[in-house]
């Protein structure tokens, strides 16, 4: 199998795996005790906590929120926000926003804040002016994310929030980085955000833990109520086996983001050009200079995603149509509607996504069979 669904989730990496074992057999101890067992997890858990906030350039290791995955770490960072201290405030967003964003704003909706949610253009990037322009004094929150979780288009955040605080500084700003991290700069600088929100599988590191960085000063209504861990912010029993690989995942990534970008970038560009001399009515849908390495989103007129997709499994390539989070879903993307393409076009538009396993010859390759099965089909 030619796996290129690494948008939806990668491939663990063997450093990972190494740094998780010792807390999945001898040091397997609830951090939130007292005794030996529980003092080994809670310093393992402490040390990578101290750890991604070096990586992230933030100012304080408790800045550091250990959340269940992405989705949580955004509902925490636009719901906690604007909910803080009872209130109900506006909260401003971008028309393509993961749904772990856009869902939450809705629901925010509905319980009396002011929501706005932002267009973007035929490209999928939004105008920082817009944004701006949509926040007030008043403002809780605006969330754009650093890069499209469909698309792979990267999002001016810096430029937003630089736009922002010409506004006010008084708002706080999410970035939701959960694709880009891999490939790309995300630090509190380079960013300008006030909350930033991490998920491990993305990475190379395992399932089902993830992280937000919230500056200080930074008030938060908890989502999930219990036991006040992490500060009361988040409660729930420690993952500290998933801590501590996502962390040991956050090192590989950064330490390998120049070769990353090499690799993976000559596997993407290598599967774009085959594949347009093999079927030249082929279309990429993201801007170059402003996409992630990783990503190719294409269209090919005449072939539903659906169908591609199928034969695509049968001969040995995995790939995907929208957000692995709308498996299944049979109303066009979101993303894709809000760049202004029809339902049929977005019926036509298939992502490749290449990871850190990748070869740069897995390009080419996995272009010839594309091209294969479209001339079948068609």
């Amino acid at each position: 199998m030619l796996y290129l669904d690494h948008a939806a989730t990668t491939v663990v990496r063997p450093s990972v795996r190494e740094a998780m074992a010792p807390f999945l057999d001898d040091r397997f101890g609830n951090p939130s005790g007292v005794h030996a067992v529980s003092r080994s997890a809670k310093n393992a858990m402490e040390a990578a906590r101290e750890r991604a906030a070096e990586l992230l350039g933030a100012r304080h290791p408790l800045e550091i929120v250990f959340t269940g995955g992405g989705t949580e770490a955004d509902n925490l960072a636009v719901a906690g926000v604007a909910l803080a201290n009872g209130g109900r405030r506006p909260v401003v967003t971008c028309a393509t926003e993961h749904e772990a964003v856009l869902e939450t704003v809705r629901f925010l909706g509905r319980l009396g804040c002011p929501v706005t949610i932002v267009p973007v253009d035929s490209d999928g990037r939004v105008d920082p002016a817009a944004v701006s322009a949509a926040v007030t004094a008043e403002t809780g929150v605006v969330s754009v994310m650093t890069a499209n979780n469909e698309t792979g288009v990267l999002q001016p955040i810096g430029a937003v929030a630089a736009a922002v605080r010409r506004i006010t500084q008084d708002v706080a700003i999410h970035t939701d980085a959960v694709q880009a991290f891999v490939g790309e700069e995300v630090t509190v600088a380079a960013t300008g955000a006030d909350l930033i929100s991490l998920a491990a599988h993305k990475l190379g590191g395992p399932k089902g833990v993830g992280l937000l960085w919230v500056r200080d000063g930074i008030a938060l209504e908890p989502v999930l109520h219990g036991g006040g861990q992490e500060l009361g912010r988040r409660s729930g029993t420690h993952n500290v086996a998933g801590i501590v690989g996502m962390v040991a995942a956050m090192e590989a990534a950064v330490a390998d983001r120049a070769g990353f970008r090499e690799r993976v970038g000559a596997a993407r560009d290598g599967f774009e050009r085959r594949l347009t001399e093999r079927v030249p009515d082929v279309s990429f849908n993201a801007p170059e200079g402003h996409r992630l390495a990783q990503h190719s989103h294409v269209r090919i007129p005449g072939v539903t995603a659906e169908t591609l997709l199928i034969r695509l499994d049968q001969e040995g390539i995995a790939a995907a149509a929208g957000s692995a989070c709308h498996s299944g879903a049979h109303e066009p993307s979101h993303v894709l509607s809000a760049m202004g393409m029809t339902p049929d076009a977005a019926a036509e538009c298939v992502r490749f996504s290449f990871g850190w396993p990748n070869r740069p010859e897995d390009g080419p390759e996995a272009a010839d069979v594309v091209a294969a099965v479209v001339e079948a089909v068609r």
